[in-house]
C-alpha cells in the first residue's frame, strides 16, 4: 500500500476543497508516494502518538487535528509542534490530517456524534454555499442516453436522497466545419442542422474534473458545447452542524446524563434547563458557538458543542439547552469513524486506533 492511496480514499470521501479556509488539512508530513503498512488514528498527533505509532511500526499517522496549523518559520524544537514534527521526520512517520472537511460532510464527525445519541432524519445545520454547479450540453439525440448515464457514473445527479436526476430538452443545432475538422455528422464546409438534446445536470464543485471528462469520451463530437453554471443554492449535504430527531421525547435531565454517558464527559456546562422535554437536537463536533444561532433557528431542544464561552450561553435566551461537553469529548469517535471507513475499503491494511489519551484538559 502507498501512502497516496490511503489518502485518495479519505480525499474521496471529504475532499480537501470542503476544508475551511483558515485550516491546513492534508499530507503534513511524508512522501505520499512511500509504502505503508498500518496506520494509527488519532486525534492529535503528540509526541507521545508519534513514539506509539513507531512503538506498533505504523508508518502513518492519520489525526483529525492538523499538527502544523500555522506557518512555521522555523523547525528548531523549541515547542510542542516543532518537536513533534521532527520526531516524526527522524522516525520516518508520515502524518495526515483530516479536519474541518470531515466536518463538513454529513457522514463525517457530525453524523457519527449524532449516530451515538440515536438521532434520525438528519440534516445539515448550516449548508455550505458554493458547493454546487451546472452543466449543460448539447448532444445528438442518439446518443443522449449514454451522455447521461456517463454523466451520472461520474456523480452528476444527484439531489439529496434522489440520484440520475436531469433535465432534458430536445431542438435543432447547427454547425458548420472548417479545413482539418472531421465531423461525426454533416459535410465539411457546409452548414448541417441536428437534431440535439440538452441535457443539465447539477453536481458537487469538487467532482467537476471527473465530470467533464466522463462528457468527453461519452460524446461523439470533436468540439463539445457545454455550460458550467455556478448556482447560489446551497449543498443540503455539505456543511456545518447537523440537527435530527430522538426516537422519543426524554426530558432534560435524563437528555443530559445521556449525553454525559455517551461521550464519557466528566462535566457537562449547560444553560439553564426550561423544563421541557428534548426531542430535537442539532450538534456540532469542536468549538460550535458559532452555530447557536443556526441550532435555534431549526428549532433544536438542545444544541451539543463545545467551547462555548460565558457570553455565548445567553444566546440560548432560555429557548434551548446549550451543552458544552468538552472539545475532545465532542469529537471522541471520530478515531472510530475513520477507522470503519479505511477498514471497510482497505480490508487487509492494517488501521490502529491510539492508546494514547491526548484530552489536554483535566478536571479535579
Amino acid at each position: 500500500m502507498h501512502i497516496k492511496e490511503v489518502i485518495a480514499a479519505l480525499e474521496a470521501w471529504a475532499p480537501p476543497v470542503m476544508q475551511e479556509d483558515y485550516d491546513n488539512s492534508g499530507l503534513q508530513v511524508g512522501d505520499p508516494a512511500s509504502d505503508v503498512g498500518s496506520a494509527l488514528i488519532c486525534l492529535d498527533c503528540t509526541e507521545a502518538v508519534v513514539d506509539e505509532a513507531v512503538a506498533k511500526g505504523c508508518g502513518l499517522i492519520i489525526a483529525h487535528h492538523p499538527v502544523i496549523f500555522r506557518g512555521l518559520k522555523s523547525l528548531t524544537g523549541r515547542n510542542d509542534v516543532e518537536r513533534t514534527l521532527l520526531k516524526a521526520v527522524r522516525s520516518g512517520i508520515a502524518i495526515y490530517a483530516i479536519h474541518t472537511n470531515l466536518d463538513n460532510v454529513l457522514d463525517g464527525v457530525n453524523g457519527e456524534i449524532a449516530a451515538r445519541l440515536g438521532l434520525s432524519d438528519l440534516r445539515v445545520l448550516d449548508p455550505k454555499p458554493g458547493q454546487l454547479r451546472k452543466l449543460s450540453v448539447f448532444v445528438p439525440n442518439s446518443h443522449a442516453d449514454a451522455l447521461r448515464s456517463a454523466l451520472f457514473a461520474a456523480g452528476a445527479g444527484k439531489a439529496g436522497l434522489y440520484d440520475e436526476c436531469s433535465f432534458n430538452v430536445e431542438g435543432q443545432g447547427t454547425f458548420r466545419g472548417g479545413e482539418g475538422t472531421n465531423a461525426f455528422v454533416g459535410e465539411k464546409g457546409k452548414r448541417h442542422a441536428e437534431s440535439e438534446t440538452r441535457i443539465e445536470v447539477i453536481y458537487h464543485a469538487p467532482l467537476e474534473g471527473f465530470i467533464l471528462s466522463a462528457m468527453k469520451d461519452a460524446h461523439p463530437y470533436e468540439e463539445v458545447a457545454y455550460d458550467l453554471i455556478p448556482l447560489l443554492n446551497r449543498h443540503q449535504g455539505i456543511g456545518s452542524g447537523a440537527v435530527g430527531e430522538l426516537p422519543d421525547p426524554v426530558d432534560e435531565v435524563g437528555f443530559l446524563a445521556l449525553v454525559k454517558g455517551v461521550f464519557g464527559a466528566q462535566v457537562v456546562r449547560h444553560t439553564a434547563l426550561r423544563g421541557r422535554p428534548v426531542k430535537r437536537v442539532a450538534v456540532c463536533g469542536g468549538s460550535g458557538a458559532f452555530l447557536i444561532g443556526k441550532a435555534l433557528a431549526a428549532g433544536a431542544d438542545a444544541y451539543i458543542t463545545s467551547d462555548v464561552k460565558y457570553h455565548e450561553f445567553f444566546q440560548a435566551e432560555g429557548r434551548m439547552v446549550i451543552a458544552d461537553i468538552g472539545h475532545f469529548e465532542s469529537e471522541r469517535f471520530t478515531m472510530d469513524l475513520i477507522q470503519r471507513r479505511l477498514a471497510g475499503i482497505f480490508p487487509t491494511f492494517a488501521v490502529r486506533l491510539t492508546d494514547t489519551v491526548t484530552n489536554p484538559i483535566h478536571v479535579s
